[in-house]
Protein backbone atom coordinates (compact mmCIF):
# COMPACT_ATOMS: atom_id res chain seq x y z
CA UNK A 1 0.00 0.00 0.00
CA UNK A 2 2.26 2.30 -0.90
CA UNK A 3 2.02 6.00 -1.08
CA UNK A 4 0.15 7.52 -4.38
CA UNK A 5 1.32 9.91 -6.20
CA UNK A 6 -2.05 12.48 -6.33
CA UNK A 7 -2.32 14.91 -9.41
CA UNK A 8 -3.94 17.21 -7.30
CA UNK A 9 -0.63 18.15 -5.19
CA UNK A 10 -0.72 19.96 -2.01
CA UNK A 11 2.88 21.50 -1.29
CA UNK A 12 4.39 20.23 1.99
CA UNK A 13 5.99 23.39 4.05
CA UNK A 14 8.62 20.89 4.71
CA UNK A 15 10.01 20.23 1.19
CA UNK A 16 12.31 23.39 1.83
CA UNK A 17 13.89 21.32 4.51
CA UNK A 18 14.24 17.96 2.25
CA UNK A 19 15.41 20.33 -0.26
CA UNK A 20 17.95 22.08 2.25
CA UNK A 21 19.33 18.37 3.68
CA UNK A 22 19.55 17.19 0.05
CA UNK A 23 22.52 20.30 -0.57
CA UNK A 24 24.41 19.31 2.19
CA UNK A 25 23.65 15.59 3.81
CA UNK A 26 24.89 12.17 1.57
CA UNK A 27 21.13 10.41 3.51
CA UNK A 28 18.46 12.04 3.83
CA UNK A 29 15.19 9.99 5.63
CA UNK A 30 11.80 10.80 5.29
CA UNK A 31 9.63 8.59 8.06
CA UNK A 32 6.08 9.20 8.97
CA UNK A 33 2.90 6.98 8.78
CA UNK A 34 1.98 5.11 5.14
CA UNK A 35 -0.50 7.01 3.03
CA UNK A 36 1.14 10.48 4.57
CA UNK A 37 2.60 11.64 1.59
CA UNK A 38 6.36 10.24 1.66
CA UNK A 39 6.74 9.03 -1.91
CA UNK A 40 5.35 11.64 -3.46
CA UNK A 41 7.42 14.58 -1.68
CA UNK A 42 10.37 12.19 -2.23
CA UNK A 43 9.60 12.30 -5.98
CA UNK A 44 8.34 15.64 -6.11
CA UNK A 45 11.46 17.03 -4.85
CA UNK A 46 13.84 14.47 -5.79
CA UNK A 47 12.89 13.55 -9.30
CA UNK A 48 13.86 16.83 -10.94
CA UNK A 49 17.14 16.24 -9.13
CA UNK A 50 17.92 13.18 -11.11
CA UNK A 51 17.07 10.72 -8.14
CA UNK A 52 15.92 7.52 -9.79
CA UNK A 53 13.21 5.70 -7.61
CA UNK A 54 13.04 2.33 -5.86
CA UNK A 55 10.09 0.36 -3.66
CA UNK A 56 10.77 -2.26 -1.42
CA UNK A 57 7.07 -2.92 -1.48
CA UNK A 58 7.98 -4.89 -4.97
CA UNK A 59 8.87 -8.18 -3.62
CA UNK A 60 11.18 -8.75 -6.61
CA UNK A 61 13.46 -5.65 -5.80
CA UNK A 62 13.43 -7.10 -1.75
CA UNK A 63 14.37 -10.08 -2.40
CA UNK A 64 16.92 -8.67 -5.14
CA UNK A 65 18.40 -6.69 -2.44
CA UNK A 66 18.01 -9.17 0.22
CA UNK A 67 20.45 -12.12 -2.02
CA UNK A 68 22.95 -9.64 -2.05
CA UNK A 69 23.49 -6.60 -0.34
CA UNK A 70 27.06 -5.02 -1.40
CA UNK A 71 26.12 -5.76 -5.42
CA UNK A 72 22.20 -4.14 -5.13
CA UNK A 73 23.69 -0.75 -3.71
CA UNK A 74 26.76 -1.28 -5.59
CA UNK A 75 24.78 -1.00 -9.07
CA UNK A 76 22.49 1.76 -7.75
CA UNK A 77 21.95 4.49 -9.91
CA UNK A 78 24.24 8.07 -8.74
CA UNK A 79 21.36 9.44 -7.25
CA UNK A 80 18.43 7.27 -5.46
CA UNK A 81 14.85 7.00 -3.67
CA UNK A 82 14.58 4.17 -1.74
CA UNK A 83 11.23 3.96 -0.59
CA UNK A 84 9.75 1.55 2.02
CA UNK A 85 13.26 0.87 3.55
CA UNK A 86 12.46 -0.47 6.79
CA UNK A 87 11.59 -3.31 4.81
CA UNK A 88 15.20 -3.88 3.81
CA UNK A 89 17.20 -3.13 7.23
CA UNK A 90 20.45 -5.36 6.12
CA UNK A 91 21.12 -2.44 3.69
CA UNK A 92 21.47 -0.06 5.91
CA UNK A 93 25.06 -1.17 6.92
CA UNK A 94 25.78 -1.19 3.34
CA UNK A 95 24.31 2.32 2.66
CA UNK A 96 27.05 3.65 5.27
CA UNK A 97 29.79 2.23 2.95
CA UNK A 98 28.42 3.51 0.13
CA UNK A 99 28.53 6.52 1.79
CA UNK A 100 32.09 6.79 3.42
CA UNK A 101 33.73 5.40 0.04
CA UNK A 102 32.29 8.70 -1.90
CA UNK A 103 29.85 11.44 0.40
CA UNK A 104 28.12 13.05 -2.37
CA UNK A 105 25.52 15.60 -0.64
CA UNK A 106 21.66 14.28 -1.90
CA UNK A 107 23.07 10.97 -2.71
CA UNK A 108 20.26 9.03 -1.23
CA UNK A 109 16.01 9.54 -0.14
CA UNK A 110 15.22 7.13 2.01
CA UNK A 111 11.41 6.78 3.21
CA UNK A 112 10.48 4.56 5.90
CA UNK A 113 7.08 4.03 7.80
CA UNK A 114 8.22 2.85 10.53
CA UNK A 115 10.00 4.58 13.28
CA UNK A 116 13.13 4.28 12.64
CA UNK A 117 14.20 6.30 15.75
CA UNK A 118 13.17 3.40 17.83
CA UNK A 119 15.42 0.93 16.30
CA UNK A 120 18.95 2.24 17.65
CA UNK A 121 21.08 -0.09 15.57
CA UNK A 122 19.23 0.93 12.10
CA UNK A 123 19.70 4.60 13.31
CA UNK A 124 22.99 4.51 14.81
CA UNK A 125 24.19 3.06 11.70
CA UNK A 126 24.29 5.99 9.68
CA UNK A 127 24.94 8.21 12.37
CA UNK A 128 26.40 11.49 11.48
CA UNK A 129 25.88 10.28 7.84
CA UNK A 130 21.49 11.09 7.46
CA UNK A 131 19.38 13.71 8.21
CA UNK A 132 15.60 12.26 9.30
CA UNK A 133 12.76 14.58 8.58
CA UNK A 134 9.57 13.39 10.16
CA UNK A 135 6.15 13.92 7.82
CA UNK A 136 2.96 13.99 9.23
CA UNK A 137 -0.88 13.97 7.82
CA UNK A 138 -1.71 17.30 6.26
CA UNK A 139 -1.52 20.14 8.41
CA UNK A 140 -4.48 22.81 8.18
CA UNK A 141 -2.18 25.31 6.99
CA UNK A 142 -0.93 23.31 4.35
CA UNK A 143 -4.90 22.65 3.32
CA UNK A 144 -5.32 26.01 3.22
CA UNK A 145 -2.23 26.79 1.56
CA UNK A 146 -1.38 29.64 3.98
CA UNK A 147 2.49 30.19 5.86
CA UNK A 148 1.58 29.54 9.74
CA UNK A 149 3.51 32.28 12.03
CA UNK A 150 2.15 31.00 15.60
CA UNK A 151 5.45 29.60 16.84
CA UNK A 152 6.93 33.00 15.82
CA UNK A 153 4.21 34.51 17.13
CA UNK A 154 4.00 32.22 20.51
CA UNK A 155 7.66 32.55 21.61
CA UNK A 156 8.03 36.30 20.92
CA UNK A 157 4.55 37.09 22.90
CA UNK A 158 2.83 38.56 19.94
CA UNK A 159 -0.55 37.82 19.70
CA UNK A 160 -2.39 40.16 17.37
CA UNK A 161 -4.40 37.67 15.31
CA UNK A 162 -7.90 38.40 14.16
CA UNK A 163 -10.01 36.06 13.02
CA UNK A 164 -13.08 36.86 10.61
CA UNK A 165 -16.43 36.04 12.79
CA UNK A 166 -17.81 33.22 10.64
CA UNK A 167 -15.12 30.52 10.21
CA UNK A 168 -14.97 28.71 6.25
CA UNK A 169 -15.10 24.92 8.19
CA UNK A 170 -16.35 24.73 11.68
CA UNK A 171 -13.78 23.22 14.10
CA UNK A 172 -15.38 20.02 14.40
CA UNK A 173 -15.28 19.20 10.71
CA UNK A 174 -11.69 19.61 10.81
CA UNK A 175 -11.43 17.40 13.72
CA UNK A 176 -13.37 14.78 12.33
CA UNK A 177 -11.49 14.99 8.97
CA UNK A 178 -8.12 14.43 10.11
CA UNK A 179 -4.98 14.85 7.51
CA UNK A 180 -4.71 11.74 5.55
CA UNK A 181 -4.62 12.88 1.81
CA UNK A 182 -6.45 9.93 0.79
CA UNK A 183 -9.01 9.96 3.22
CA UNK A 184 -9.63 13.70 2.47
CA UNK A 185 -10.14 13.31 -1.10
CA UNK A 186 -12.64 10.72 -0.39
CA UNK A 187 -16.08 11.11 -2.15
CA UNK A 188 -18.47 10.98 1.19
CA UNK A 189 -17.95 10.73 4.85
CA UNK A 190 -18.95 6.85 4.19
CA UNK A 191 -15.95 6.34 1.81
CA UNK A 192 -13.55 8.34 4.29
CA UNK A 193 -14.60 5.87 7.23
CA UNK A 194 -14.57 3.18 5.06
CA UNK A 195 -10.95 3.97 3.61
CA UNK A 196 -9.47 4.24 7.52
CA UNK A 197 -10.80 1.02 8.56
CA UNK A 198 -9.10 -1.05 5.83
CA UNK A 199 -5.93 1.85 6.53
CA UNK A 200 -5.93 0.39 10.08
CA UNK A 201 -6.42 -3.46 8.83
CA UNK A 202 -3.66 -2.86 6.47
CA UNK A 203 -1.00 -1.39 8.67
CA UNK A 204 -2.07 -3.94 11.62
CA UNK A 205 -1.33 -7.24 9.38
CA UNK A 206 1.43 -5.61 7.43
CA UNK A 207 3.12 -3.58 9.19
CA UNK A 208 3.26 -4.96 13.05
CA UNK A 209 3.58 -8.59 11.21
CA UNK A 210 7.10 -7.34 10.11
CA UNK A 211 8.13 -5.26 13.47
CA UNK A 212 6.83 -8.42 15.80
CA UNK A 213 5.71 -11.48 16.08
CA UNK A 214 3.44 -11.26 18.27
CA UNK A 215 0.98 -13.95 19.27
CA UNK A 216 -2.50 -11.70 19.40
CA UNK A 217 -2.49 -9.92 16.73
CA UNK A 218 -6.32 -9.48 16.99
CA UNK A 219 -5.79 -7.40 20.60
CA UNK A 220 -4.12 -4.78 18.34
CA UNK A 221 -7.09 -2.86 16.34
CA UNK A 222 -8.44 -3.33 20.27
CA UNK A 223 -6.13 -1.43 21.80
CA UNK A 224 -5.89 1.28 18.94
CA UNK A 225 -9.44 2.12 19.40
CA UNK A 226 -8.86 2.50 23.41
CA UNK A 227 -6.79 4.57 22.59
CA UNK A 228 -8.51 6.66 20.45
CA UNK A 229 -11.56 6.61 23.43
CA UNK A 230 -8.96 8.02 26.22
CA UNK A 231 -6.74 10.28 23.86
CA UNK A 232 -5.73 13.36 25.53
CA UNK A 233 -5.92 11.47 28.94
CA UNK A 234 -2.82 10.28 30.98
CA UNK A 235 -2.17 6.80 30.71
CA UNK A 236 -3.45 4.01 32.56
CA UNK A 237 -1.42 0.73 31.22
CA UNK A 238 -2.89 -1.56 34.21
CA UNK A 239 -6.62 -0.81 33.05
CA UNK A 240 -5.42 -0.98 29.43
CA UNK A 241 -4.47 -4.48 30.63
CA UNK A 242 -7.34 -5.32 32.28
CA UNK A 243 -9.58 -4.72 29.42
CA UNK A 244 -7.40 -6.43 27.05
CA UNK A 245 -6.97 -9.20 29.28
CA UNK A 246 -2.90 -9.36 28.53
CA UNK A 247 -0.10 -8.89 31.17
CA UNK A 248 1.16 -4.84 31.86
CA UNK A 249 4.16 -5.82 29.96
CA UNK A 250 2.55 -7.63 27.01
CA UNK A 251 0.51 -4.20 26.94
CA UNK A 252 3.22 -2.26 27.52
CA UNK A 253 4.91 -4.32 24.15
CA UNK A 254 1.65 -3.50 22.26
CA UNK A 255 1.74 -0.35 23.23
CA UNK A 256 5.35 0.54 21.42
CA UNK A 257 4.43 -1.17 18.62
CA UNK A 258 1.70 1.57 17.40
CA UNK A 259 3.89 4.25 18.68
CA UNK A 260 6.92 2.78 16.35
CA UNK A 261 4.05 2.82 13.19
CA UNK A 262 3.11 6.19 13.99
CA UNK A 263 -0.38 5.57 15.01
CA UNK A 264 -0.36 6.59 18.95
CA UNK A 265 2.65 8.86 20.72
CA UNK A 266 3.12 9.16 24.31
CA UNK A 267 3.41 12.82 25.48
CA UNK A 268 5.51 12.81 28.61
CA UNK A 269 5.07 15.08 31.85
CA UNK A 270 7.08 18.51 31.59
CA UNK A 271 9.33 17.90 34.63
CA UNK A 272 11.11 21.15 36.92
CA UNK A 273 12.42 20.35 40.28
CA UNK A 274 10.98 23.18 42.43
CA UNK A 275 7.39 21.22 41.44
CA UNK A 276 7.66 18.15 43.71
CA UNK A 277 3.46 17.38 43.23
CA UNK A 278 3.66 16.94 39.67
CA UNK A 279 2.01 13.43 38.13
CA UNK A 280 5.12 11.78 36.17
CA UNK A 281 2.64 9.61 34.06
CA UNK A 282 2.38 10.29 30.41
CA UNK A 283 -0.68 11.46 27.99
CA UNK A 284 -1.65 9.23 25.31
CA UNK A 285 -2.76 10.71 22.01
CA UNK A 286 -3.60 8.90 18.74
CA UNK A 287 -1.88 10.47 15.72
CA UNK A 288 -4.95 11.75 13.90
CA UNK A 289 -7.77 12.31 14.83
CA UNK A 290 -9.82 11.71 11.68
CA UNK A 291 -8.54 8.17 12.31
CA UNK A 292 -9.96 8.38 15.75
CA UNK A 293 -13.21 9.31 15.02
CA UNK A 294 -13.77 6.42 12.03
CA UNK A 295 -13.15 4.30 15.21
CA UNK A 296 -15.22 5.59 17.27
CA UNK A 297 -18.43 6.01 15.35
CA UNK A 298 -18.47 9.91 15.28
CA UNK A 299 -19.39 12.04 12.65
CA UNK A 300 -19.48 15.97 12.77
CA UNK A 301 -22.48 16.18 14.05
CA UNK A 302 -22.64 13.51 16.65
CA UNK A 303 -19.25 15.04 18.16
CA UNK A 304 -20.17 18.06 18.96
CA UNK A 305 -23.61 16.92 20.87
CA UNK A 306 -20.66 14.74 22.81
CA UNK A 307 -18.22 17.25 24.66
CA UNK A 308 -16.43 15.60 26.86
CA UNK A 309 -15.12 13.54 24.09
CA UNK A 310 -15.17 16.66 21.54
CA UNK A 311 -13.15 18.50 23.90
CA UNK A 312 -10.40 15.54 24.99
CA UNK A 313 -9.93 15.27 20.29
CA UNK A 314 -9.92 18.55 20.30
CA UNK A 315 -6.70 18.48 22.24
CA UNK A 316 -5.05 16.06 20.52
CA UNK A 317 -5.99 17.59 17.38
CA UNK A 318 -4.58 20.84 18.69
CA UNK A 319 -1.17 19.03 19.93
CA UNK A 320 -1.17 17.33 16.12
CA UNK A 321 -1.56 20.69 14.47
CA UNK A 322 1.70 21.90 16.79
CA UNK A 323 3.95 18.86 16.03
CA UNK A 324 3.18 19.48 12.18
CA UNK A 325 3.74 23.00 12.43
CA UNK A 326 7.39 22.24 14.54
CA UNK A 327 8.32 19.76 12.19
CA UNK A 328 9.39 22.71 9.43
CA UNK A 329 10.92 24.96 11.94
CA UNK A 330 14.48 25.75 12.54
CA UNK A 331 14.81 25.28 16.15
CA UNK A 332 13.98 21.80 17.33
CA UNK A 333 11.03 22.04 20.05
CA UNK A 334 9.65 19.15 22.27
CA UNK A 335 6.73 18.30 23.68
CA UNK A 336 5.00 17.97 27.22
CA UNK A 337 2.08 17.99 29.25
CA UNK A 338 2.13 19.37 32.95
CA UNK A 339 -0.47 18.37 35.79
CA UNK A 340 0.02 18.48 39.66
CA UNK A 341 -1.36 16.47 42.48
CA UNK A 342 -3.10 20.18 43.58
CA UNK A 343 -4.83 20.14 40.02
CA UNK A 344 -3.01 22.28 38.14
CA UNK A 345 -2.43 21.36 34.66
CA UNK A 346 -1.31 22.90 31.05
CA UNK A 347 -2.76 20.69 28.31
CA UNK A 348 0.38 20.90 26.24
CA UNK A 349 4.04 22.30 27.10
CA UNK A 350 6.43 23.50 24.44
CA UNK A 351 9.82 23.89 25.51
CA UNK A 352 12.18 25.32 22.53
CA UNK A 353 16.03 24.59 22.14
CA UNK A 354 17.60 26.89 24.21
CA UNK A 355 15.57 26.40 26.90
CA UNK A 356 12.02 28.78 26.20
CA UNK A 357 9.18 27.26 27.48
CA UNK A 358 5.30 27.99 26.46
CA UNK A 359 1.95 26.16 27.78
CA UNK A 360 -1.18 25.80 26.15
CA UNK A 361 -4.78 24.80 27.25
CA UNK A 362 -7.55 24.15 24.60
CA UNK A 363 -10.99 25.25 25.10
CA UNK A 364 -13.64 24.87 22.52
CA UNK A 365 -15.75 27.56 23.77
CA UNK A 366 -16.24 30.88 22.66
CA UNK A 367 -15.58 32.86 25.50
CA UNK A 368 -12.68 32.51 28.43
CA UNK A 369 -12.30 33.27 31.48
CA UNK A 370 -9.31 34.48 34.10
CA UNK A 371 -10.05 31.34 36.27
CA UNK A 372 -8.98 29.44 33.11
CA UNK A 373 -5.45 30.35 33.44
CA UNK A 374 -4.79 28.68 36.90
CA UNK A 375 -2.27 25.80 35.36
CA UNK A 376 -1.14 28.52 32.96
CA UNK A 377 -0.14 30.92 36.08
CA UNK A 378 1.63 27.67 37.48
CA UNK A 379 3.85 27.23 34.53
CA UNK A 380 5.07 30.10 34.24
CA UNK A 381 6.09 30.69 38.24
CA UNK A 382 8.09 27.66 37.75
CA UNK A 383 10.09 27.95 34.43
CA UNK A 384 10.67 32.00 35.65
CA UNK A 385 12.55 33.57 33.06
CA UNK A 386 12.64 31.05 30.77
CA UNK A 387 8.44 31.51 30.02
CA UNK A 388 7.96 32.84 26.95
CA UNK A 389 3.95 32.68 26.77
CA UNK A 390 0.57 30.74 28.19
CA UNK A 391 -2.29 30.66 25.52
CA UNK A 392 -5.82 29.40 25.51
CA UNK A 393 -6.60 28.61 22.47
CA UNK A 394 -9.87 28.78 22.08
CA UNK A 395 -13.34 29.32 19.65
CA UNK A 396 -13.09 33.04 19.90
CA UNK A 397 -12.03 35.52 16.89
CA UNK A 398 -9.85 38.01 18.95
CA UNK A 399 -6.52 37.99 20.85
CA UNK A 400 -7.33 38.86 24.14
CA UNK A 401 -4.43 39.81 27.07
CA UNK A 402 -4.84 38.66 30.65
CA UNK A 403 -1.92 38.90 32.40
CA UNK A 404 1.38 39.34 31.97
CA UNK A 405 2.38 36.82 28.98
CA UNK A 406 -0.85 35.55 29.07
CA UNK A 407 -3.45 35.15 26.12
CA UNK A 408 -6.14 33.79 24.90
CA UNK A 409 -5.97 32.97 21.16
CA UNK A 410 -8.04 32.07 18.57
CA UNK A 411 -7.60 28.74 17.48
CA UNK A 412 -7.77 29.23 14.27
CA UNK A 413 -4.24 30.64 14.19
CA UNK A 414 -2.67 27.43 13.72
CA UNK A 415 -3.67 27.67 10.19
CA UNK A 416 -6.01 30.84 9.21
CA UNK A 417 -3.92 33.16 6.47
CA UNK A 418 -2.36 35.63 8.95
CA UNK A 419 -4.78 38.39 10.20
CA UNK A 420 -2.44 41.27 12.14
CA UNK A 421 -4.79 43.32 14.26
CA UNK A 422 -5.04 44.76 17.78
CA UNK A 423 -4.77 42.55 20.98
CA UNK A 424 -7.45 43.46 23.34
CA UNK A 425 -6.65 43.93 27.05
CA UNK A 426 -8.85 42.63 29.37
CA UNK A 427 -9.10 45.05 31.48
CA UNK A 428 -9.75 47.64 28.85
CA UNK A 429 -12.79 45.37 27.84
Amino acid sequence: MPDSQDSAYIPRLIGDRLEDALGYSPVTLIHGPRQCGKTTLARKVGEPLGHAYINFDDPLRLEQARADPVGFVAELPERVILDEVQRAPFLFSVLKMAVDERRTAGRFILSGSSNILLAPKLSDTLAGRMVMLRLHPLAQCELEGSRPTFFEALFACDFRFQMARKPKRHVSERVVAGGYPPALVAPTQWQRAEWCRNYVDAVMMREVRELSRIRALDEMPKLLSLMADQTAQVLNVSRLASVLRLSRPTTLDYLGLLERIFLVKRLPPWFNSMAPRQTKAPKIHIADTGLACVLLGENGATLSDNRPRFGHLLETFVLNELRRLASWEKTSCSFFHYRDRDQAEVDIVVEREGGQVAGMEVKAAAMVGDRDFRGLRKLRDLAGRKFAAGVILYGGHLSIRFDDRLYAVPLRALWAPEQRGQTLDVDSG
